[in-house]
């Protein structure tokens, strides 16, 4: 069965998410990837306002290709989610419910989903066209000469992502790699 979600992320909709649940998100997320995650932090640790409110909302971790004439955006697949593992923690600890990406985290980004009751989801690597057509809106909010690595404020429709760690720390990637384990 696929779960339909609308944003904002609350913590009643994550409370009721599991690891392996397959959803279609809607509603407004962010982007961000290494270089803006890094000018958020300092911000952060500066005291300073961030470029937009981070209670229950979700990060996509892409960095889109150039957009064609007549798109909202180019290609937007997943990048590799662990490049931001060191600068995920302050985020959450702010509010920030969702991060969707591919591949592992590491434990301390484990522990402090666990901690703040978000979720991560994983979009489908290598679908960046397929995601892009769920893309309705895009807007670059800040750091624009930052290029693909800009934040940008998306407005999605059906999103299709993956419960990867849900937020009692279920990781779907170890629960199916212990179901091949045992065979």
């Amino acid at each position: 069965m696929i779960k339909k979600i609308q944003t904002p992320l609350t913590k009643e909709i994550t409370l009721s998410l599991k690891a392996g649940d397959s959803i279609l998100l809607s509603g407004t997320i962010y982007t961000g990837r290494d270089q803006a995650h890094k000018r958020l932090v300092k911000l952060i640790q500066e005291g300073k306002k961030l470029p937009f409110e981070l209670e229950n909302q979700i990060i996509y971790y892409v960095g889109p290709s150039p957009t064609k004439p007549g798109n909202v955006i180019g290609s937007a697949g997943p990048t590799t989610s662990y490049r931001m593992d060191d600068l995920t923690e302050p985020l959450l600890d702010l509010g920030l419910k969702g991060m969707i990406g591919k591949g592992q985290r590491n434990q301390v980004v484990i522990d402090s989903i666990k901690k703040n009751s978000a979720i991560y989801f994983a979009a489908i690597g290598g679908a960046g066209a397929l995601i892009a057509n769920s893309i309705k809106k895009c807007e670059i909010i800040a750091f624009e000469e930052l290029g693909p690595e800009a934040i940008r404020k998306l407005v999605i429709e059906d999103m299709p992502l993956t419960v990867v760690i849900d937020c009692k720390g279920n990781n779907l990637y170890d629960i199916e790699r212990k179901k091949y384990q045992r065979r």
